[in-house]
Parts: C-alpha cells; structure tokens; sequence
C-alpha cells in the first residue's frame, strides 16, 4: 500500500492541475450585501457558520432548523454580526408541508429571493447497514426529498432574482464508503437530481446556477462525535468550510470540493483507479471500534 501511495500521490498531484480547478479571487463580501438568503440546517455546525458569516456580510437571512431554542440564539448573533436582518422558522423536514412553509415565510417576508443553501440533514447512524428499509425512507424524505421540495417551492422566486441554489453534499455522494449506506444513498440522489435540472436550465435558458458541494470530514460535533473514533483522518475546519461554501454559491461554481486537496484526489482517482479508491477508502477506517 505505501508504495503505490509513493507512485499515485505525485501522478495525483500533476492531474489535478488539469482536472481540479479552484474558486477564483475575484469573491467579494459585497456580492452577498442586501442578498435575500434561506439557510437550512442553520442551528449548529456548518449551517451556523454559514450564517455568521452571511450577517457579516450584511444579507438578509430566513434560518431553519428543528430546535427553536438554538434558532433563537443563532438569529441574536446574527444581529449583532450586522445581518440586514435576520428570521428564523423552526421545524422539522420530516413534515412533508415544512419545506413550503420556510419558502411562503420567504416570500412574505421579502418578496422574493436570491440564494437558497439547502444543508439539512436527518439523524443516521454509523455502522453496518442493519436492513432497516424504513430508516433508509425516512432519511431520503428529510435528505433528499425535501430539498426537491423546497426548490420547487423557491424556483419562481429564484427565477425572478436570478439567484442560486447551494446544496451541500458529500464525498460520500460521489463515491461508496461503508457504515453510511443510507446516509450515502441520499447525497447520491442530489447528485442525480441538481445535476440533471442543471442540464434542464441551461437548455430552457434559466438564469438560475446549482452549486453541488462535495465535503470530506468537518469538524462539525454531529461528525466527530459519529465517526471520529473509527475514522483515521483530520478533520477540516466547519469555520472555513462554510466560507467556501458561500463563495462557491456567490461565485456560481459548478461544484466546489472541500478540502479542496483532498476531495480532489479522491474524485480523480474514482475515475481512473476505482479499485484502487475503494482499498484506500476501506484502509482509513478502524474497524476495531466499529461495534455491530
């Protein structure tokens, strides 16, 4: 295994040249400034982190999350950080009305509306697939289904605005990891369903982009208090995660990678050594900690 690393790495390296590119330097703050913006799953993690950082750049925000109490404190420091103004709807996507009812507040609120960061996530658990269909239903309802949902509910505005959709997604959405099947399921449904309206807008002409961010580890607690004792690697910051992700929907990328090295690799390497990507995604895993 470490001399193919030796081999790889370098090759790696060199065709990321050509195949990754990188966010270009011309983002700035002012892009977001009076931007009408929905974030989900806006009450811890990478949700919150894009929020502060949304207010500090003096957009308008409409937050969403399960827990009331967490919203609440998100939205006061907001506030403070110089949001233009800061809403929040707390709910669960479990309910299928939900994802209309954050747009209507939208669109009550503001009368229309310009970026649309879909984040949420249902609660999953990480270990060998237990043959529970039921929990695999669930979770494709409030992590996938629901954000069919809530575009659908957005596009006229988003039309109007000429706006963006941000979905925030996952390494574990472009290629299979074990202990995650159902979660895994999900983000390759998004995949699947913004990358083909991606082709359905730009042949009807619709001025709206669809940003597809493909996240490795994070920092963030529901992650490492999931998977950081069976996982070997360091886990990437959620403060600069959720920047890049503000950028890339600003920017109007086409997907962003996140950490950028990293996703990077393992995204060429799915391509052109799959084999290869599956022994070293298994070789990164301390099956000794995982309890069935």
């Amino acid at each position: 295994m470490g001399l193919l690393l030796k081999i790889f790495i370098p090759l790696l390296g060199l065709a990321l040249a050509f195949y990754f590119y990188s966010a270009p330097e011309n983002f700035s703050e002012e892009m977001l400034r009076g931007k009408r913006v929905i974030v989900t799953g806006a009450s811890s993690g990478i949700g919150e982190q894009m929020a502060y950082h949304l207010a500090r750049m003096e957009a308008h925000l409409l937050l969403t999350a399960r827990t009331e109490a967490k919203l609440q404190k998100v939205v006061e420091q907001c506030l403070k950080l110089g949001a233009a103004s800061a809403h929040y709807v707390s709910g669960s996507m479990e309910d299928t009305t939900f994802p209309e009812v954050v747009v209507k507040e939208a669109e009550n609120t503001w009368g229309g509306l310009d970026m649309l960061i879909l984040n949420h996530i249902g609660n999953s658990y990480f270990n060998y697939f237990n043959g529970d269909v039921g929990h695999v239903r669930k979770l494709l309802e409030i992590n996938f289904l629901s954000y069919v949902a809530m575009t659908a509910s957005a596009l006229p505005m988003l039309k109007e605005s000429e706006g963006s959709i941000v979905v925030v997604s996952s390494m574990a959405g472009k290629a299979g990891s074990p202990f995650v099947a159902p979660y895994s399921a999900t983000k390759f449904a998004l995949d699947g369903f913004f990358s083909s309206l991606r082709h359905e807008f730009i042949l009807d002409k619709v001025n709206v982009s669809i940003t597809l961010c493909i996240l490795g580890y994070i920092d963030t607690e529901n992650a490492m208090r999931a998977v950081s004792h069976a996982i070997r690697d360091t886990p990437a910051p959620k403060e600069e995660c959720a920047l890049e992700i503000i950028k890339s929907g600003a920017l109007r990328q086409r997907e962003l990678h996140y950490p950028s090295q990293a996703v990077g690799k393992l995204l060429l390497l799915r391509g052109i050594a799959p084999d290869f990507l599956d022994s070293l995604i298994r070789s990164n895993y301390k099956l000794e900690n995982i309890k069935r």
